[in-house]
């Protein structure tokens, strides 16, 4: 292998509004190696790989890269495509509508002399690039009519026929079947063969282990170890990958569960636009005042699980679900609250919030028949059960006839959290509830986690953030590619054992 740098990245730090996502970071990929880039869900490696990629232009980072040796200032993606680098999302950035062939050279299109598209270079061009990947279809082919594994791969053709010698792949086996993780790992390799150079991002371990010359690992936006594959063994990665100390302060506090309220039997979720399960035969149990952690990596099927329940996304295709004891069926979102069942999604201002509205007008959201009356809202009565919470949560504001989007992220997450506590839930699902907001107002929402607990509410926490679930959790289920690996008492939910589980290297 030449042992020349194909790039280096020199002491990057990027910083967001209140948050160091990258600090001195520093990284580089020899000529013709697949590298291996790994660390927990908010490590900082998609942050980086936009930093290399052009996403995060020059001037909004500190540090140097170079390419071939030459220091390079990118100012966008085509810049950084110029330089030869192509990244490739999980979620795949293909035109459904369009063909192969205008895919693969959307951007970059071959025209006549006349200003013209010339189909016919085209169309050698792409199938040029398909042979590559060992795609055989017709570059004709409409894009949406191909599996989510021949997306990738035509993915993969379409930064190879920009003649990209470094590629990036972020979680690029995430939505792919076994057989179709095989086959893109099988290229990949040929293509290190033929020159190419690979940053590889997986949380799957074994993929890590099967491809990868290097590995380097990220921990909270710093490199902490880079070494020859061999060097490691899934044990010494794991530990490098989680190895730090619980820094925040977690009011854990200790109970007795009482009774089963809330069961899950053998449930399974169809993704449409996978085309494939999501959530496969699931089956778990939340007993009353307590809190049962959801852990697991990205595509790992917990928020899809959490979503369908409601009947916001996917389609069930199999599974029981009992409340206290009676089995129910649940017929969309506002049936969920209905049964006092709520859920607080990950993205707060999409699904959470109507960011345009006030504050009393979004605490009340859920609970329209509790300010009103024949069908009229209680403008006072509104007002005042706003004011109640936000007293109740601390929420700052001058102001509860406030825009929800003048609120900071922290106080915008306790308004979600006012308008469920207003529906007195008996399940209060969370997902990724402290995502984004400050170390202050992540301890007064574990203070109010911990008293609707006290109250008898059975709480379920979907968190990325181990010291999160360990620290809050009475038990920790873990996910792991759409199934529940293993459900853990706490006295056994180390990190090392979650993350065992979560890349399905447990025993």
């Amino acid at each position: 292998m030449n042992e020349t740098n194909a790039l280096a990245m020199k002491n990057i730090t990027k910083t967001f509004p209140g948050v160091k996502a990258l600090s001195e970071v520093s990284f580089s990929v020899k000529k013709g190696e697949i590298h291996a880039l790994v660390g927990e869900n908010g490590a900082g490696k998609s942050t980086l790989m936009k930093v290399l990629s052009g996403v995060y232009p020059g001037g909004t980072f500190e540090g140097e890269i170079t390419v071939g040796g030459a220091a390079k200032d990118f100012q966008g993606i085509k810049d950084s495509e110029a330089a030869g680098i192509a990244i490739i999302y999980q979620e795949l950035a293909l035109v459904g509508q369009l063909s192969v062939c205008e895919n693969i050279l959307l951007g970059h299109e071959i025209c006549d002399g006349f200003g013209k598209i010339d189909w016919n270079a085209s169309f050698e061009k792409a199938s040029r690039a398909l042979k590559k990947v060992g795609l055989n279809i017709s570059p004709a082919h409409k894009t949406m009519n191909l599996g989510v594994g021949e997306q990738q791969l035509v993915e993969i053709a379409k930064a190879l026929a920009k003649n990209s010698d470094i590629l990036i792949l972020d979680e690029p086996t995430a939505a792919l079947t076994e057989s179709e993780s095989n086959r893109l790992i099988a290229i990949l390799k040929e293509l290190r063969k033929e020159g190419i150079t690979c940053i590889y991002i997986s949380h799957r371990l074994k993929e890590v282990f099967e491809l990868a010359d290097t590995i380097t690992v990220l921990r909270d936006g710093r490199t902490v170890a880079t070494a020859a594959a061999k060097d490691f063994d899934e044990q010494k990665l794991i530990a490098t990958m989680v190895g730090r100390e619980l820094k925040q302060i977690y009011p854990r506090k200790k109970r007795e569960c009482g009774k089963i309220i809330f069961e899950i039997k053998d449930y399974t979720v169809y993704d449409p636009a996978r085309g494939a399960d999501s959530v496969k035969n699931v089956s778990f149990t939340l007993h009353q005042g307590e809190i049962l952690g959801f852990s697991g990596l990205v595509g790992a099927g917990r928020s899809e699980l959490f979503m369908n329940l409601i009947n916001a996304s996917g389609r069930k295709t199999g599974g029981e679900v009992f409340l206290e004891g009676k089995k129910i069926d649940i017929r969309d979102v506002n049936d969920a609250i209905q049964k006092k069942i709520m859920l607080v999604s990950e993205d707060r201002k999409r699904y959470g919030l109507v960011l345009m509205m006030d504050i009393n007008k979004n605490i009340s959201l859920a609970s329209l028949e509790k300010v009103s009356r024949h069908s009229v809202i209680n403008a006072n009565a509104e007002i005042k059960n706003a004011e109640k919470y936000t007293a109740a949560l601390k929420i700052k504001t001058p102001s509860v006839e406030q825009k929800t989007r003048n609120l900071s992220g922290g106080n915008q997450q306790k308004v979600v959290l006012a308008k469920s506590l207003m529906i007195e839930p008996r399940i209060l699902i969370l997902d990724e509830p402290t995502r984004g907001i400050d170390v202050g107002a992540k301890l007064e929402i574990y203070n109010i986690i911990n008293e609707l607990v006290d109250s008898g509410v059975g709480v379920i926490i979907i968190s990325s953030d181990l010291p999160e679930i360990i620290g809050m959790s009475d038990r920790v289920a873990v996910m792991h590619e759409g199934r529940l690996k293993a459900v853990l008492d706490i006295s056994e939910a180390t990190q090392e054992n979650i993350m065992r589980h979560a890349t399905g290297t447990a025993a």
